[in-house]
């Protein structure tokens, strides 16, 4: 098929792009940072543009090594606007601008490749053959909708695309690099070169993983599709990395150069091979991890998605070729699959594993889902796998359009430490109902046009989650801000009120890098156990970082700490004398005396607990 006209894009386009900005951009500085992860990026990149030091990250008076600089240099970026307490003051805006723009950019870039190269309705994987002409699939433009549309509603990528970390904005680069290779490879007129400059920002906005993630991806679709050596003449590969070499290694080098062995050993060590050699930070899961994930991620359309990956592969035959080669123009499903396949051997083969790796084969997924609901009911037979996949999706919406409805019944069973009043305020919100009127709809709408054009009912259906997400879920993040993250903030005015020249400060228990983001103090995190105390006490005499220098408890007699009330009341704390200056939410401020804090610190030592602070923990904060 060709390209849509001009104008009919623009207008699809501008669509994608209302409807983006009402999933990722709606209301986005509205809420505080969410603990634990992005304040440290957050923190890092307020630092960056206050302090002038573009190369290297530091947060709470320590370089940060984890990822590469092109995300922090994004929200630095933003943070170095004027006016931040006026239309930024709880920093979240600025943290997440780069990760709402690169999930509006996903869909846009997936809605405009559907566009410029609209994809037949494929035949049923059972009767293709080399001598069938595939059907034109119906409303290129409708699809390139529930592309951009099945990425958005993607729960995780509606997670990630809101939060201030590293994930969407690699995501969204590894997918436009991909989807510039399928281009050059579908159409000859295409510029060669473009993926590889936009392969080099992913690295630097993530590590190496980038380039990995695109060589299987390519390696596998060039096998399937038994087209490799056209593949590589197209893309030239070798010319390519060298390109995306030149855009990436310049940061790595003077990263290098500045920091020497300890950002060798933490980046390409710890962060790089350590994650995919063993399990770091106790993320252990079994090997079959990202399939649930993969299920999970593309909810509720799921169904839809497994039937276009099976439509995309094709049938698989025994001979060298594994399957039927499709046209270069019209093998978008099947790169798709190569793309999600490559994601999921990748990472399965981590030992490491986290949802958020998912994150890069979401796009791939939206493909696959909006190249099976325009394929419809189309061969059938004895086969109507399409037919039985609308209809479980279908049911799948009604089912959590009837869970939330019936929300009343299990709301009280939620007990969360942390928001202790959380069941409370959801069951007292009108809240809960229009998120069941929302889900409800969307399967009303689906029952109604199921007869109809087949991309038409998915964006049927889709459309009422769009609202969904703008007008229910985005006010409930609200109330779970104000019960969980607010008193945090609350906790960070207090020090400032109250702290006194020099007066060092710590938290232990429950620790939340947003109160050194919103407190702009170093703060000392300790955790629950009964070496918080020595520890505490022997980091105040020796501990030396930029904004905390060691002292005496002659020098300096006390010291702040925030603590929630359950660590608060163990025996090894409960027992130092403190006093009392604050409260919100579970957290308490003390001011301790730290000769009472080493007296224990010592009777603890006698009990043969011993300090552990200084032994290596790479994500210390």
């Amino acid at each position: 098929m060709s390209a849509l006209p001009r104008p009919q894009r623009r207008r699809v386009l501008l669509i994608t792009l209302l409807l983006g900005l009402a999933l990722f951009a709606w209301q986005l500085g509205s809420t505080g940072l969410v603990d634990e992860t992005p304040p440290l990026f957050a923190a890092s990149a307020r630092a960056m543009a206050e302090t002038g030091d573009w190369l290297i990250p530091h947060v709470n008076g320590l370089p940060r090594y984890d990822k590469p600089p092109l995300v922090y240099w994004l929200m630095a970026a933003v943070y170095a606007l004027p006016g931040q307490a006026q239309w930024n003051p709880l920093g979240t805006w600025a943290a997440c601008f780069p990760s709402a723009m690169a999930a509006i950019g996903v869909m846009l870039a997936l809605a405009d490749t559907l566009l410029r190269w609209p994809q037949p309705r494929l035949p049923a994987p059972e009767i293709a053959t080399h001598a069938e002409a595939p059907d034109p699939g119906p409303r290129p433009g409708v699809t390139a909708l529930t592309a951009a549309l099945a990425f958005g509603l993607s729960p995780l990528v509606i997670v990630w695309g809101r939060t201030a970390v590293s994930d969407s904005l690699f995501s969204g680069l590894v997918a436009l690099s991909l989807l510039l290779c399928w281009q050059a490879y579908a159409d000859p007129e295409r510029p060669w070169w473009l993926p590889w400059p936009v392969l080099g920002l992913a690295v630097l906005a993530k590590g190496p993983v980038a380039v990995v993630l695109l060589v299987i991806t390519l390696l596998l679709f060039g096998w399937l599709q038994a087209d490799l050596g056209r593949l590589l003449r197209r893309l030239r590969p070798l010319r390519g990395l060298l390109i995306t070499a030149l855009v990436a290694a310049p940061w790595y080098l003077l990263a290098l150069y500045s920091e020497g062995r300890p950002f060798w050993d933490s980046f390409f060590g710890y962060h790089n091979l350590q994650r995919f050699t063993e399990v770091v930070n106790r993320h252990l899961q079994p090997w079959w991890f990202f399939l649930p994930v993969m299920l999970v991620a593309s909810l509720p359309v799921t169904p839809l998605l497994l039937v276009g990956l099976a439509r995309a592969i094709g049938p698989l035959r025994r001979a060298w070729c594994p399957a039927i080669p499709r046209p270069p123009v019209a093998s978008l499903g099947r790169f798709a699959a190569c793309w999600l396949l490559a994601v999921l051997l990748f990472f399965t083969a981590a030992a490491t594993k986290l949802p958020s790796y998912w994150l890069p084969a979401t796009p791939a997924a939206a493909l696959l889902i909006a190249l099976a609901a325009q394929s419809g009911w189309a061969g059938g037979g004895r086969w109507p796998w399409e037919r039985w996949a609308w209809a479980l999706t279908l049911l799948l919406v009604t089912g959590l359009g009837v869970v939330f409805l019936l929300a009343p019944l299990w709301l009280p069973l939620i007990r969360d430490p942390e928001m202790p009043g959380l069941a409370a305020e959801l069951q007292g919100s009108p809240l809960v109902l229009v998120v069941a009127g929302c889900w409800l709809l969307a399967a009303l709408l689906g029952w109604l046009w199921r007869r109809r054009r087949s991309p038409l009912r998915l964006l049927a259906l889709q459309l009422p989650l769009v609202l969904f997400v703008a007008a229910a879920l985005v006010p409930l993040v609200g109330i779970g801000d104000r019960l969980r993250a607010e008193p945090v903030r609350r906790m960070a005015a207090a020090l400032l009120r109250q702290a006194r020249p020099g007066e060092p400060v710590a938290m232990v228990g429950i620790l939340k890098p947003s109160l050194h983001y919103y407190s702009r103090r170093v703060v000392i995190y300790e955790g629950v156990g009964p070496e918080g105390p020595i520890n505490l006490a022997d980091r105040l005499r020796r501990e030396h970082r930029p904004g905390q220098a060691p002292s005496t408890p002659e020098r300096q007699p006390t010291v702040l700490v925030v603590i929630d009330g359950t660590t608060a009341r163990t025996p090894f704390w409960r027992n130092l004398g403190a006093t009392e200056l604050d409260a919100a939410g579970v957290y308490r401020l003390w001011r301790l005396d730290r000769r009472r804090l080493e007296a224990s610190a010592d009777a603890l030592r006698r009990q043969g607990f011993a300090p552990d602070w200084d032994r290596p923990r790479p994500e210390r904060y």
